[in-house]
């Protein structure tokens, strides 16, 4: 197995991008890195979104450092201690096949100028990180309405393979009926 992504310091913006630096996520960025998890929870779940930053600076705060995710922050050159953008991966093992793929969990940026280049920055930076993790395969989800993301995703090769289907009971429905046969519901007659 190879080893995980670990940069060797802040990297410089590939291509001539200057003013922006990509680096390993530490500690001292939980609370800006919450904040961007807050801001994802929203645009993928509006109402029903979990927007509690201290579950989601929990829930991040068990990958950083861990082998096999990837936790890269974007930084100004000016500020590299504040976060102005946020993508974490996760690398996971196909347990049928034993091939290594990568769950693209969160990117997100904050709403500065050039939001775009800095997506941009980091969603190569992650691809790098799974090239060198051994990672042939990534994966992701996005809302249906991220039309961003879903660009984003497209610009640097990822196709729809998937779509993830939901429906969801009319109110006042929730719990009526009974387990029937083959385990499908059915009302009480």
């Amino acid at each position: 197995m190879n080893a995980p992504y670990r940069p060797r310091g802040p990297e410089p913006a590939p291509g001539g991008q200057a003013g922006y630096l990509i680096r390993e996520a530490s500690a001292e960025d939980l609370d800006a890195i919450a904040g961007f998890e807050v801001e994802i929870a929203r645009v993928s779940f509006g109402d029903e979104a979990i927007t509690d930053a201290g579950l989601h600076r929990r829930r991040v705060a068990g990958a950083l450092g861990k082998p096999g995710e990837v936790t890269l922050v974007a930084v100004a050159d000016a500020a590299p201690g504040t976060p102005v953008g946020w993508a974490w991966l996760s690398g996971r093992t196909n347990s049928l096949t034993g091939a290594r793929y990568g769950n693209f969990r969160s990117l997100a940026v904050a709403d500065i100028p050039r939001r775009s280049e800095v997506g941009e920055l980091l969603l190569a930076a992650v691809l790098r990180a799974a090239d060198e993790g051994g990672m042939r395969q990534l994966t992701g989800k996005v809302h249906a309405r991220n039309l961003g993301m879903r660009a984003l995703y497209r610009k640097f090769g990822f196709e729809a393979t998937h779509i993830t289907m939901e429906r969801r009971a009319p109110e006042g429905r929730e719990g009526e009926g009974r387990e029937g046969e083959g385990g499908m519901m059915e009302r009480p007659r």
